[in-house]
């Protein structure tokens, strides 16, 4: 058995992570985990485990030693199971600040590049056209243009901020924020689906958010609005999203975030028109994996000094 596990992790490098539980005279292993079978195997009887896509099920969590800390590498939560990790009294930390910038510059640098048509204009020259309204119209100047949020949570509120300048009317769908923020409008789902010319996607994955772009949503939208998706894959149905940009029913969509990632080959989102695709991308700059990881180490450390976490997964255990 292993006091501090790592069960899966993309970096090159975990020396912060081991040193943090080293100096502390608790054994360190990194393992490749990528099935619930190996995490549990992994993760039997460790004091901390630190998980980044692995599945941390039931089984896994029953295993840890008495008292033990789960962590995240990231912002969401969804490998986990909340309920296992209360039943068993396992501290659950995450570290949802770490790209909190990094995220509303992507964001917002999709926004800006859907709003005024820049992948169809990109697409057209390289055809060899050079029709500017053609493939610009309808356009609205950005003073007129709502943009409404999904969520209002910290990053969105970065998002809007870095839109702020160019004047758009804000909307925005969240009871937790409403009354909260000057110059926004809080509207129920309904409206803001209807009203905004671009609609930003800012929730977490709950039972009650995934799936809630599905086909139904999307008939409510404005035909030329467009969707930005830097939250959660599964907030979308995919398969009516790539049919409502095929048939010219929605202006188009801008997705960092997939149901199923990476993007399968035979995706119809990979033919879908006026649709931008990154790759999970958002997060990243070479600042933020450097923060990510030092959090991470500074959770480990907490975690085996008996600390409570600095983030606690919300709904788990104290």
């Amino acid at each position: 058995m292993t006091d501090v596990v790592i069960t899966d992790a993309t970096f090159p490098a975990v020396e912060a992570e081991e040193a943090a539980a080293r100096t502390r005279g608790a054994s360190f292993h990194r393992a490749a985990c990528k099935t619930a079978e190996e995490v549990a195997a992994a993760v039997r009887g460790a004091r901390v485990a630190v998980v980044q896509f692995a599945p941390l099920t039931r089984e896994a969590i029953a295993g840890l030693a008495p008292g033990a800390t789960a962590i995240r590498y990231g912002v969401g939560y969804d490998n986990f199971d909340l309920a296992a990790l209360r039943d068993h009294g396992v501290k659950a930390a995450y570290v949802p600040d770490y790209c909190t910038e990094e995220v509303a510059d992507h964001t917002a640098a999709m926004a800006l590049s859907l709003l005024r048509k820049l992948p169809q204009l990109d697409a057209s020259v390289r055809r060899g056209e050079w029709a500017a309204v053609k493939h610009s119209q309808p356009l609205k100047p950005f003073r007129d243009t709502a943009v409404g949020f999904l969520g209002f949570g910290r990053i969105a509120q970065e998002v809007r901020a870095r839109l702020a300048p160019f004047g758009f009317k804000i909307l925005a769908h969240d009871p937790w924020q409403e009354g909260k923020h000057d110059g926004v409008r809080f509207v129920d789902l309904d409206t803001l689906l209807a009203e905004s010319d671009l609609l930003s996607l800012h929730t977490p994955s709950t039972p009650e958010t995934r799936g809630v772009i599905s086909s139904d949503a999307l008939a409510r939208m404005q035909p030329h609005a467009v969707i930005v998706n830097s939250a959660r894959g599964d907030l979308i149905v995919e398969d009516a999203l790539a049919t409502a940009l095929t048939e010219g029913r929605l202006g188009g969509a801008a997705l960092d975030v997939f149901g199923t990632e990476p993007l399968p080959p035979d995706s119809p989102l990979r033919s879908a028109p006026n649709l931008l695709l990154t790759p999970h991308a958002a997060w990243y700059s070479d600042a933020a994996v450097a923060r990510l990881q030092t959090l991470v180490a500074e959770e480990i450390a907490r975690a085996l000094d008996g600390q409570p976490p600095r983030r606690t997964i919300p709904g788990t255990a104290p």
